[in-house]
Formats: C-alpha cells, sequence, structure tokens
C-alpha cells in the first residue's frame, strides 16, 4: 500500500492534469481521488506496478462497490478507456504544464528556478528517484568491509562508500538484514551521515566533553555521534511520544546518552548550566530535500510554511547558541533546498553575531540519485537526500 501511494504522489502532477483534460468539469472527490490515483500509476506503462488493464478494471471495480461511486462507475470507465486509446496525445498535450512535467507544485518549482537557475531541473529529477535503501555502518561493532562481506554471504546485493555508507541494490524489512539485533547498522541517508563528521572532525574532546544533539528524535544522528566520540552526549527532544524511539535505537546499537525532553528554544526548563563543547542543530524544517523518500511532503506543504520554518529555525539557533563554550562548534543542518532555511539562515546569523565565525562545511548538497544525469547537478557521484550545514566556532568576542 505504501509503494502504491508513493508512486501516486510522484506522479501526482501529471495525473491530475491529465484527469482535467479528460473530464473538464471535477467530478465529486471520491471519484476525482480514484481518477488521479489511477491516472498516476498508470500513465507511463514501462513504470506502471500493474498492467494498465488490470489498473483500470480495479478502479472500476472499486467504484461499483463503493456507495459514493456507484453511479459513476460508467464514467470511471469511460475517461480512463479514453485515456488509453488516446494515451500519447494526452500525455503530449500535457507535457508543456509544469505541474504535470515536473510533478511537483507551482509555487515549489518556480521558487527553485528563481533561487538555483542552473540546477533546478536536477534538484527535481531527483527528487522524482525512489531513494535506495542506505546504511550506516556502526564502525564500533563492524568493519566496513566486514558488513560489506556479510552481506554478500546472505546474498545481498551492495555497494559501498567510504566511510561508512552502504547502498543496498535491493530494499529488503531491515529485521532481515545481518546484524540488525546486534547493532551493525543504522538506516539512514548518505547526507545525513554527513552530520556527525562535520562537527565534530578535529575537535579533542574526551570522556569529560560534553555534546549537545538539539531535536533529536528518532535518534539517528545521536547514535552516530556516540559511535565516532568518547565525549557526553546529550539528546533534546520536545516530544515526548518520540522519546521511546530515541532509546530503542540507542539500545539496539549498544550506547548510551543522557536524554531529555524539552523545547532547544527554551534552555532555562532543561540546561544544567554547564556549557557545552559542541552542539548538533538539525532544526525543523520544510522536508524539501527529503521528498524522494517522502513523497506527499511536496504536496502537504504550502509556500507560508517555508516563512514560519525560518522563524522557529532562528530562535533556536538564538537559544542554542550562549550554550557553547568558547572555541566550541555549532552545526546548524536542514534537510531542505530552499535558500530561507539554508545559506540565508546561515548567513543571517553571522550578521549577527560577532563572535561567530564560519567553519569550512558542505553549504547545500543538492538530492541526487545514482540514476540521474549528474552532470545537471555538482555534489560529485553520490546517491543522497537534500541538506544544508553549515559549521560555527564560537569565538571570543
Amino acid at each position: 500500500m505504501q509503494a502504491l501511494a508513493f508512486t501516486v504522489w510522484r506522479n501526482l502532477g501529471r495525473a491530475t492534469a491529465l484527469r482535467a483534460a479528460l473530464a473538464a468539469k471535477a467530478p465529486p472527490g471520491p471519484v476525482d481521488a480514484l481518477l488521479c490515483v489511477t491516472l498516476a500509476l498508470c500513465w507511463d506503462p514501462d513504470r506502471a506496478p500493474y498492467d494498465e488493464f488490470t489498473l483500470v478494471n480495479q478502479a472500476v471495480e472499486a467504484a461499483k462497490r463503493d456507495p459514493r461511486m456507484a453511479r459513476q462507475a460508467s464514467f470511471v470507465n469511460a475517461c480512463l478507456r479514453r485515456f488509453m486509446r488516446e494515451r500519447a496525445q494526452r500525455v503530449a498535450a500535457t507535457d508543456d504544464q509544469p505541474q504535470a512535467r515536473w510533478n511537483h507544485p507551482l509555487w515549489w518549482i518556480a521558487r527553485l528556478q528563481a533561487e538555483q537557475p542552473q540546477r533546478w531541473q536536477g534538484i527535481l529529477q531527483a527528487s522524482n528517484v525512489q531513494a535506495p535503501l542506505t546504511l550506516r555502518v556502526n564502525l564500533r561493532a563492524i568493519s566496513l568491509s566486514a558488513y560489506m562481506q556479510a552481506l554478500a554471504d546472505a546474498g545481498m546485493l551492495a555497494r559501498a562508500a567510504e566511510p561508512a555508507c552502504v547502498y543496498l541494490e535491493q530494499a529488503v524489512p531491515v529485521a532481515r538484514l545481518p546484524g540488525y539485533a546486534q547493532g551493525w547498522f543504522s538506516v539512514q541517508d548518505a547526507a545525513a551521515q554527513r552530520a556527525a563528521y562535520l562537527l565534530l572532525n578535529g575537535l579533542a574532546l574526551d570522556a569529560s566533553s560534553r555534546v549537545l544533539d538539539a531535536c533529536a528524535a528518532p535518534g539517528g544522528k545521536t547514535g552516530h555521534l556516540l559511535e565516532i566520540t568518547p565525549a557526553q552526549v546529550i539528546a533534546l527532544e520536545l516530544n515526548p511520544a518520540r522519546i521511546a524511539r530515541i532509546h530503542a535505537n540507542l539500545q539496539r546499537l549498544n550506547v548510551q546518552a543522557e536524554v531529555l525532553t524539552g523545547d532547544a528554544g527554551d534552555p532555562a526548563a532543561w540546561w544544567d548550566g554547564q556549557a557545552f563543547d559542541a552542539i548538533l542543530l538539525d532544526a525543523p524544517c520544510t522536508a524539501s530535500g527529503i521528498v524522494r523518500r517522502h513523497p506527499d511532503v511536496r504536496w502537504l506543504r504550502r509556500e507560508s510554511d517555508i516563512a514560519q520554518l525560518a522563524h522557529s529555525q532562528q530562535r533556536l539557533l538564538e537559544a542554542l547558541w550562549p550554550l557553547l563554550r568558547t572555541g566550541g562548534r555549532l552545526l546548524y543542518c536542514t534537510c531542505s533546498v530552499f535558500a530561507q532555511e539554508g545559506p540565508q539562515q546561515f548567513q543571517a546569523f553571522l550578521a549577527r553575531h560577532a563572535n561567530a565565525h564560519a567553519l569550512p562545511a558542505d553549504g547545500s548538497l543538492w538530492p541526487q540519485s545514482a540514476q540521474q544525469d549528474t552532470s545537471v547537478l555538482d555534489n560529485g557521484a553520490y546517491d543522497h537526500d537534500g541538506f544544508f550545514y553549515g559549521l560555527l566556532e564560537k569565538r571570543a568576542a
């Protein structure tokens, strides 16, 4: 069901345009939804999850069995049969509609065109490709080469990227992967794996050092920090319901952190007054960089969300900065491709704080798939989601 739903969301722009061409007057909601779902699944026969005749027949049967649509089952049948007869011309007629061509909302496309005039097509193309199952090997438990051998012994094809990234050729339930119960790996996108390395690289930390993972749930980055540093890690999460996932993930990896419930923007409610040596702020954002894994996001977001989230990001940065010791580092990251949540937010913070110094970091990582033409992007030969990384060092005022 999830796979079918994801396919629909990745093709909803095209399906909506085709439905509008087949029925100039929008039918009632349930009928409209059924037509769009079916068109999204069958408009491209090379990528359809089932034979197109099966899809059409099942759509008509679904209409017949639903009291809300039973009287219009013949209408559903006529629209879909007509599309099958006229597929080529109908698809061609929608090619010049940006929402149909790129399967993203018009405001999203326009914003990327304005902000990234040289890259917007590659960003949208990558966002429509299904992401691979990507793992981060726990190098405290097993080496990358040894885990690749374990996968090969289990008959699972994969490719590796240093220092600890593995791409599965075929997604499988994670509990079936070698070493799941032993904590040999975590599921984490390759771009998200950059966070812990960027924050800790070059920092001389020991068991007395303190690292804060703000906005920590579900604990993927917390676990990674603990895998590569001897420091004390404090994981902070606002939502109490998500705390259980942090504990479960850390327990499976056999690592320990101090897990707190609290608002990172209100330190007075949870901070003990001891400065942190490093802070990771993976701030709430539009999630516009991870739509290849969560294709519904593009249709649920509104353009007005960007400004609201940017205000929240600024609040978190301002609240956490005083908690960092002089000489410490703060890594600001978002899984967004929009400038207001990434480089603009970062540069604005630097302008407000004379004691903030920018260190080399990745900046904007654009979503990229091994299945696309990588010449339209500039990330290198990786397969990852879209992220922004900005690294700050606190210096004496």
